[in-house]
């Protein structure tokens, strides 16, 4: 039986550990960030940066000047006061404001997986943690192209430039606005909270295996093997064989769960 700091080098307990930090680490950084060109700027392209939280960072003064041509105002948190000035006719997104405490409650859930007393609690909470993080970031990805589609739909009509039909900003894609051309994608905080859902992934695959950290090239290396080895064998027919084979050798590269 492997001591309890040891064991926290296994693929299983290490990864969602990591995953934690990188989440924490996450909101350090801008999540989302946008590039816009526009005429009134030639040559140049302006940056909007967002946080998980109500902030904004880069050129997001100068974009505020040009979103008021076209009524489209930043969104207002209601219940803090932003870095930005919020317009009367914003619509209000009070849940900006548990972008932290989602972020930090999936590391702190990350942590508690990691430490789990038995393999049995350890399996169980990879599958729970992954399913859960998941379900969790789908539904904000859906929430916030909910909102955006709101702010592109609740144009000023007493704004100088007239004629423009509602649209929807897209969370990740290119998109123009009368004469502004715009591109959303990830900040660093984005990057990093898809190098945790891969490492969560991981993690939940490598869950029946002891293997540590250090085998993890290794096992990256052999499992393109393994996969046609399986598809080669449940085409010949001797499946039963093959699979007795493959629980062998999980075992001698894991080592087996002897921690229970």
């Amino acid at each position: 039986m492997r001591s309890s700091l040891a064991r926290l080098t296994e693929i299983r307990r290490a990864l969602p550990l990591a995953a934690a930090a990188l989440l924490v680490g996450a909101l350090l950084v801008p999540m989302w960030q946008i590039t816009l060109t526009a005429p009134q700027y030639p040559g140049q392209e302006l940056l909007i940066e967002l946080y998980a939280y109500p902030r904004l960072g880069g050129d997001f003064a100068e974009v505020q000047g040009l979103n008021k041509y076209a009524g489209f105002y930043y969104p207002d948190p209601v219940f803090i006061d932003p870095n930005y000035e919020v317009a009367a006719a914003a619509i209000d997104v009070p849940e900006w404001l548990l972008g932290p405490v989602v972020f930090v409650g999936l590391a702190l859930t990350g942590a508690f997986v990691a430490f789990a007393p038995t393999v049995r609690k350890l399996k169980a909470g990879l599958t729970a943690q992954f399913v859960g993080t998941i379900t969790v970031f789908v539904g904000m990805f859906a929430f916030i192209q909910y909102r955006l589609y709101q702010a592109g739909h609740s144009l000023d009509p007493d704004a100088p430039l007239r004629g423009i039909e509602g649209f929807t900003p897209p969370l990740l894609g290119a998109y123009e606005v009368a004469n502004i051309s715009g591109f959303a994608w990830f900040g660093p905080g984005g990057y990093m909270t898809v190098v945790a859902l891969a490492l969560l992934a991981t993690a939940y695959l490598a869950r029946d295996i002891e293997a540590t950290v250090s085998e993890l090239p290794a096992l990256a290396v052999a499992l393109p093997g393994a996969v046609r080895e399986r598809v080669a064998s449940g085409e010949g027919g001797d499946r039963g064989q093959n699979d007795a084979d493959s629980t062998t050798t999980d075992r001698d590269i894991g080592g087996g769960d002897h921690a229970r």
